[in-house]
């Protein structure tokens, strides 16, 4: 439909540079019809008559790879056709990717910092929020230095021998992760800390003294105490990931490019608003539906029915 506009609104501006103006309807149906004969179909004026209304689903469709038909019916789009629906898959799965990655890396991090002196304990929580004030557009510029194949990363790499040849850790999803993680840790560990914090140390010596395993105190006894931290850093990780656009956009691949990509894109360049409404839309809901599962398995956890 966009050829079809495109095509006839050239055929009918050479018109007026010539001079032949659309005197009579007959004259606009033969010169439509000679831009283009789609304009005989009368599904064509269906389109159209449905494109024009103040309310339309046209991109909310678009945005779920489905389209509408000249009869109204609704379809999915061929494989060839259709990329939003994946976009956002891969939006889900990278800022999974993330979450998991932090979650492994913040738990020890914040339980070493939580069993500190107190002293000590301002030191390093200074130390991780330093990055977290800094610009994320600094932060990325960076990775972008430490990152390539001549970068500080595989000059280490390759003088300590853990690799012959240097590593393309730049403009692909190695390289998005490893930004996405460094950037988004603060978030895990400032609340897991807030948890940690308020959990006296005296539970697992207790359990240790009554014949547990140190491990075992520490699984059966610690961390349980540790899982509403954890769920609510990684539910913060994950929705402050699935909005990212700088680090994809800079660090990462083509086929790397995560759902906010778009949206920036037909908003500043291409000027689709209404496309960019629609995946904006599409966003929001997945991550008020992935919120609602979030406070339903929460409401379902054995101890918060004990506490209600």
């Amino acid at each position: 439909m966009r050829a079809l506009m495109l095509r006839t609104r050239r055929h009918l501006d050479d018109l007026a540079m010539q001079g032949m103006p659309l005197a009579t309807p007959a004259d606009a149906k033969r010169e439509l019809l000679a831009a283009d004969p789609r304009w005989a179909d009368a599904n064509t004026w269906n389109v159209l008559a449905r494109a024009i209304r103040p309310l339309t689903a046209a991109y909310l469709l678009r945005a779920v790879d489905h389209r509408g038909t000249a009869d109204g019916s609704i379809v999915a789009m061929s494989a060839d056709e259709g990329a939003y629906v994946p976009i956002l898959a891969r939006t889900f799965w990278i800022s999974l990717i993330v979450t998991a990655i932090v979650v492994a890396l913040g738990y020890p991090l914040t339980y070493w910092l939580a069993q500190l002196p107190e002293r000590r304990q301002r030191r390093v929580l200074m130390a991780v929020l330093i990055p977290f004030w800094t610009s994320i557009l600094v932060r990325i510029a960076a990775w972008m230095v430490v990152l390539p194949r001549e970068g500080l990363v595989n000059r280490i790499g390759m003088s300590m021998h853990l690799f012959d040849s240097p590593l393309t850790l730049l403009y692909n999803r190695t390289g998005v992760i490893i930004s996405m993680v460094h950037i988004l840790i603060p978030f895990m560990v400032l609340p897991l800390f807030a948890v940690m914090r308020g959990i006296p140390s005296t539970y697992q010596r207790a359990a240790i003294s009554l014949g547990s395993h140190p491990f075992g105190a520490f699984w059966r006894v610690y961390v349980p105490q540790t899982v509403p931290g954890v769920a609510a850093g990684a539910m913060l990780v994950f929705i402050s990931a699935l909005g990212y656009y700088i680090a994809p956009a800079l660090l990462g691949g083509a086929g790397d490019q995560m759902l906010s990509y778009y949206i920036a894109y037909f908003t500043n360049t291409s000027i689709n608003w209404g496309l960019a409404a629609a995946l904006s839309v599409l966003l929001l809901v997945a991550t008020a539906l992935l919120f609602a599962i979030y406070r339903l398995l929460a409401a379902w956890r054995p101890g918060a029915r004990r506490q209600a």
